[in-house]
């Protein structure tokens, strides 16, 4: 009779405090992880639920390094809309005093050069790279968006631009091709404002009768050219907005994730410490009163 009874109190102790060592111990992974659920077994519906919301989180963190590039070709776009628009309005000043027909002819050559420099800038503006190295303005073309040969400048680009996705299968164009910005109208014949200011140049140097009249009338296409230029800076500014709004939006859906991910996976620090303190206490009792009841002898017990 002692010895089962022995024998039932050593498997007895030893399991409860296998039991105590092992709830220990996962107590002590639920404080260092953060997390609940060690296996997915402990609760199968939950572990799923938090598969779903870690690709979901995957997912939202490639949009965002999509929404991040996309912004990053907006933001270039729209400064050098601002860069051509510069180059436009002074332009403008030079075909101004040029259409005076009073203006000596050197200095009307000279207005002529510095707009000659004017278009080879806006070449150099026209030819920007995006944050890829791709060109700015030349849609999905690999190579520079203009080339210039025999002083005739023309597009090389694409008609398009690739969009970029944003997730919740919404996209954005993140810039616009050379002929959205600098192709424009005339008094209904198609130019754009390479031609407007090559012509002007050629003008103001001599080559035309009245070059004073040719100011005059390349004021025209300067005009149609800086209210195209201002149309593509509001449909950048749209677009910078729709991606803000996009990043908004996925913001509080991440965080709307991260409290369902605490909910369901996350362990309660304060409650798993007191669970742990009670335990380990337990732990402790048992395997103190486990050494000192085994420590007694048959002859103790006889005596």
């Amino acid at each position: 009779m002692i010895n089962l009874s022995t024998g039932a109190f050593f498997t007895r102790s030893t399991r409860q405090i296998g039991t105590l060592r092992a709830e220990a111990n996962r107590l002590q992974q639920q404080v260092g992880s953060g997390e609940k659920l060690a296996r997915s077994s402990e609760d199968p519906v939950a572990a799923a639920r938090l598969r779903t919301l870690s690709r979901q989180e995957r997912l939202a963190t490639i949009d965002q390094g999509t929404s991040d590039r996309a912004t990053h070709n907006l933001q270039l776009t729209d400064s050098s809309l601002g860069s051509i628009a510069d180059v436009i309005t002074r332009a403008q000043v030079l075909a101004t005093q040029a259409a005076n027909a009073t203006l000596p002819p050197a200095q009307r050559a000279a207005i002529g050069i510095e707009v000659e420099d004017l278009r080879q800038a806006l070449l150099l503006i026209a030819n920007g790279r995006d944050g890829a190295g791709g060109a700015l303005f030349g849609g999905e073309g690999a190579g520079a968006a203009y080339v210039e040969s025999d002083g005739v400048v023309t597009y090389a680009g694409s008609p398009e631009t690739a969009p970029f996705e944003l997730g919740e299968g919404q996209q954005v164009i993140p810039g616009l091709t050379g002929p959205e910005v600098l192709a424009f109208d005339v008094d209904g014949a198609p130019s754009d404002l390479f031609t407007v200011l090559g012509q002007l140049a050629t003008a103001l140097q001599g080559d035309v009768a009245d070059p004073a009249g040719a100011a005059r009338e390349a004021l025209s296409g300067l005009d149609a050219g800086l209210e195209k230029v201002t149309t593509a800076q509001t449909i950048i500014g749209a677009r910078m907005g729709w991606v803000e709004l996009m990043d908004n939006r996925r913001l509080g859906m991440g965080e709307l994730m991260a409290e369902e991910r605490d909910s369901i996976g996350g362990a309660d620090l304060a409650t798993t410490i007191t669970k742990l303190q009670e335990v380990m206490t337990v732990l402790e009792a048992t395997q103190a009163s486990f050494v000192k009841l085994s420590s007694l002898s048959l002859f103790s017990l006889l005596r």
